[in-house]
């Protein structure tokens, strides 16, 4: 495989960002195969790992994600479980855009055999680094805090009515993080009142912090999904726009810094 599965910087200390969904990369074998819709890769969480790159000057880890969502969902289980039972759920394999339109040219749609063989060509050696990363920093520091890093469109209707807030933080119910850890990103969050924010609303975590998130076994996963329009045209997505991604890049930073603060 020429080009890999993620980007990496090590951690100093006991905190990893992670950011699945930043990946741009299709193998031309796929792109062939995606709709005019889908090549456009409107779903993509645009920026995301570039809004967390003052990790290495603060000692905590990146790792970020290289190839599409299209291509396998990193974020979702690998079962096919869904996220959000009864609710709006999108695939593995996607299908469907978040417009709902759908991803493949007609006919090209990927079968049973073909997902099986993306989730052991990019999804497994994906999440076996990430958890070597995770386990190391444990083994180290005697635990680790893994922030989850996603962005989306403000508004949304396929999966939430209304404007989503700008900062959703997810704990999955309070399951995936110990209590000071979830406090502590939240009294970060609410540094600058220009943004709104929830906790578990509808966005809880995703498969990473519910797998990865296990307090009773010292790692602490949460995950903060923001709306985009808080630091990019959305008509343009592949535009940042760095006057109005510093406010939010200000809160990130406080983020991290807090979460740092703290040993659960």
């Amino acid at each position: 495989m020429s080009t890999p599965l993620y980007q990496h910087v090590p951690a100093r200390l006991p905190l990893l960002i992670d950011v699945p969904h930043a990946g741009t990369y299709l193998p031309d074998a796929l792109r062939s195969r995606l709709s005019t819709a889908a090549l456009a890769l409107p779903d993509t969480d645009w920026h995301v790992e570039k809004l967390y790159a003052f990790a290495a000057e603060l000692g905590c880890g990146l790792f970020w994600a290289t190839h599409s969502r299209f291509v396998v969902d990193l974020n979702r289980s690998p079962d096919g479980a869904a996220l959000y039972p009864g609710a709006d759920n999108t695939e593995l394999c996607p299908l469907r855009t978040f417009d709902s339109q759908p991803i493949y040219l007609p006919g090209q749609e990927p079968s049973a055999d073909e997902c099986a063989d993306r989730l052991g060509t990019y999804f497994r050696p994906y999440h076996q680094a990430l958890a070597a990363e995770l386990e190391a920093l444990r083994a180290r520091h005697g635990y680790v805090v893994l922030l989850d890093g996603h962005s989306i469109r403000a508004q949304v209707p396929r999966f939430f009515a209304g404007r989503l807030p700008d900062l959703n933080l997810g704990t999955a119910d309070g399951q995936s993080c110990a209590p000071s850890v979830c406090d502590a990103a939240w009294q970060a969050l609410g540094a600058d009142p220009g943004f709104s924010r929830i906790c578990n609303g509808r966005f809880k975590g995703g498969y990473v912090t519910r797998h990865y998130g296990r307090p009773q076994d010292a790692i602490h996963g949460l995950q903060l999904e923001m709306a985009q329009s808080c630091y990019l045209d959305e008509d343009a997505p592949q535009q940042l726009d760095p006057l109005r991604a510093e406010p939010l890049r200000r809160v990130l930073r406080g983020l991290v810094q807090a979460l740092l603060s703290i040993k659960p």
